[in-house]
């Protein structure tokens, strides 16, 4: 029994060892238009962002250590490079409407609490957002979508 509880343990190892060939590329492109320097957010909101969403939705994302170590590199990839796809924060849209629908879809998400996720915040504390930032976000979000939706659709008579 001890003869083959080693030889199991061993064989585990060398499949992870071996995992660990295949470990994706962990890659940070050049920020190309920041969301918080285009967007000039309250400091407090900018910072709850940062904290809450960058990792995942930017070009900015902070590898850690275990983010290497096959096969939770993989996962964490597939994560981040999902997270870019739905919204990238390092790529913000120059266009009003294209920003204001993002905004709106940050207010969604926050709101409905699907982000930040659960299994990432286990893990990061500083992502966790409290009540007051999250309403600070919340507030700041549908304000900046609203004054660029103001911005292009302006009134189509004149006022009396």
């Amino acid at each position: 029994m001890k003869k083959k509880l080693t030889w199991s343990a061993a064989a585990v190892l060398g499949l992870l060892a071996v995992l660990q060939l295949f470990n994706p590329a962990h890659e940070n492109p050049a920020v190309q238009a920041d969301f918080v320097a285009a967007t000039h957010p309250p400091a407090a909101v900018a910072a709850g962002l940062r904290a809450a969403c960058y990792d995942c939705h930017s070009h900015e994302t902070r590898w850690p250590w275990y983010a290497r170590v096959a096969p939770v590199s993989w996962l964490i990839a597939r994560d981040v490079n999902e997270g870019r796809r739905h919204l990238n924060l390092s790529v913000w849209a120059a266009e009003p409407d294209r920003a204001a629908r993002n905004l709106d879809r940050i207010n969604e998400v926050i709101d409905y609490r699907e982000m930040p996720p659960a299994k990432y915040t286990l893990l990061h504390a500083a992502a966790r957002l409290d009540e007051a930032q999250r309403r600070q976000i919340l507030d700041w979000t549908l304000a900046a979508a609203d004054q660029l939706r103001g911005a292009t659709n302006p009134p189509t008579h004149a006022p009396h």
